[in-house]
């Protein structure tokens, strides 16, 4: 079946835990999007990055992609 779906394919979440990762942060995502499988979502958690990250994920128009933006640093755990 075309991309790997079925009817009742079950929801991957994919969160990405971000502290200023402008670096590799477009090669992760682009690396999602590039799967076969589709049913996904990624669960952008923006750890008060610095750089440009925030620019970046919202640089996308997938609305499988949720940008959160942390009131205050936490460990990567907490996310």
């Amino acid at each position: 079946m075309k991309n790997h779906l079925k009817k009742n394919s079950p929801l991957i979440s994919i969160i990405i835990n971000c502290f200023n990762g402008q670096k590799y942060l477009k090669e992760c995502v682009e690396s999602v999007l590039n799967q076969t499988y589709t049913n996904w979502e990624i669960i952008f958690w923006d750890n008060l990055s610095t750089d440009l990250s925030k620019q970046i994920i919202q640089n996308y128009s997938d609305k499988r992609i949720k940008y959160y933006c942390a009131k205050k640093f936490s460990n990567l755990y907490k996310a």
